[in-house]
């Protein structure tokens, strides 16, 4: 058993305190934003995760998991410091590490021992190394001479399964020169070790480049996927049946070949724009990686253009829009495709119907430019009613089996926009509806 302190209850901090405490480990969760805390105190979660409710209230409840404001009390008490507050994207897409810096100087005006100091925020490559200094000037600045050690352990947590993903991991990674360290961070993750989850280990820039080459290469994968479905559109041919053939092959694999109107989110986006500038400054351009954020980009701009070409003159028209977080189980709308496909929708001169089961509450004011112009419903059929057409953005299990026959008496026209291809194209139109895909 480790004592763990973790700064910072965002969406990262959160699950990752709760699962070590799930785990064995003794863990206090830091956040200056006092609300946040009570509310946490009282087990309401500030983010929408499916079964995190659960695993909090049980490490709570055994005395595992707390949460408090007192960061100089959580750190002296903790043999290792978790750094997981935000790191957001600048306006040159650089990655904005004021938070990180503000935490690691933090954490060098407070410790007392031996500590090691994780950074698990997603940082730019050579971040560990930084912060190491930034804690160094602040002991100097005491005049202490206290060791401490930095670990680069980054997280690969999928919105909606992160409860999951944290503790069936497909691998952990341990970026550290100290053996001690690297020994700590092996026993808070005990449990893992003896399911054999495969641990490695590497220095800190090697681990903090795994993190954006990973999240990179799966913008890529979802990239091509919707440039051969814009193709598969000119030519006859259905990603459908492409993408299944091409996933069956065992050196490329079927996931994230799942064609759409762009992917978004809190990892993708800010990774591959990190990364750019990345490569940028140190003189090796990611050419791909800067190619697939402009075709993602192009791709939101082509499902606007889908639905103009249907429907003509987009004046006077209502469309009905299912799904405005970036994926399903989630209420984050990050970067979603849903924001800037309604705001070039509202452009073209439509009104919207909108409903998402999760994300209505943050569409508010992430579409706070087009409020006059959209409506938000308790449902997906009242969207529908008297909607020029359908759009499915996000694929919500509940979307995927629609009743179609009231879906089609509802709409004033028959359009039915499947942007994540979760229907046949026969099962829609034999009730009348006109079915429009990607890539079919």
């Amino acid at each position: 058993m480790v004592t763990i302190a973790v700064i910072g209850t965002g969406y990262v901090g959160s699950v990752s305190g709760a699962c070590l405490a799930d785990f064995g480990n003794t863990v206090v969760c830091v956040d200056s934003n006092s609300e946040k805390i009570e509310s946490l105190k009282h087990g309401i979660i500030p983010i929408f995760e499916p079964g995190l409710d659960d695993i909090v209230a049980r490490n709570m409840r055994e005395g595992r998991l707390s949460f408090t404001t007192d960061f100089s009390g959580a750190v002296t008490a903790s043999e290792v410091v978790f750094i997981a507050v935000g790191t957001p994207s600048a306006d040159d897409g650089s990655a904005d590490l004021r938070y990180v810096e503000a935490v690691a100087r933090e954490i060098g005006r407070t410790i007392e021992k031996w500590t090691v100091v994780v950074d698990k925020s997603t940082v730019p490559i050579g971040t560990g190394r930084t912060v190491r200094a930034w804690i160094q000037e602040e002991l100097a600045r005491r005049g202490a001479a206290i060791p401490f050690e930095v670990v680069s352990n980054p997280e690969f947590l999928r919105e909606g399964t992160a409860v999951y993903d944290f503790t069936h991991p497909d691998r952990v990674v341990i970026g550290t020169e100290s053996e001690k360290a690297r020994a700590f961070m092996k026993e808070v993750y005990r449990p893992l070790y003896l399911n054999e989850t495969p641990y490695i280990e590497t220095n800190l820039e090697s681990a903090e480049m795994i993190k954006y080459a990973s999240n990179a290469f799966l913008a890529l994968k979802i990239t091509f996927i919707n440039e051969v479905a814009n193709l598969c559109e000119k030519t006859g041919a259905d990603v459908q049946d492409v993408a299944k053939a091409v996933g069956k092959d065992g050196r490329i694999g079927s996931k994230f070949l799942h064609p759409g109107p762009g992917y978004g989110g809190s990892c993708f986006p800010k990774d591959t724009a990190a990364l750019a500038r990345i490569g940028r400054e140190h003189g090796e351009p990611m050419s791909l990686i800067e190619t697939a954020i402009a075709a993602n980009e192009k791709q939101k701009i082509r499902m606007v253009e889908k639905i103009r070409t249907t429907l003509g003159d987009m004046r006077g028209k209502t469309i009905a829009v299912l799904g405005l977080a970036f994926k399903q189980n989630t209420d984050d709308m990050r970067e979603s495709p849903a924001i800037a496909i309604c705001e070039g929708l509202v452009e073209a001169g439509a009104k919207l119907r909108l409903f998402d089961p999760a994300a209505m509450k943050e569409a508010e004011w992430r579409l706070a430019s087009i409020r006059d112009l959209i409506t938000f419903t308790r449902n997906e059929y009242e969207a529908s009613k008297d909607a020029d057409a359908l759009v499915i953005l996000t694929p919500w299990n509940q979307f995927r089996n629609l009743n179609l026959n009231t879906i089609k008496e509802s709409l004033s026209l028959p359009y039915f926009f499947d942007f994540r291809n979760i229907y046949k194209r026969d099962a829609v139109e034999k009730t009348g509806l006109t079915y429009i895909g990607v890539g079919r």
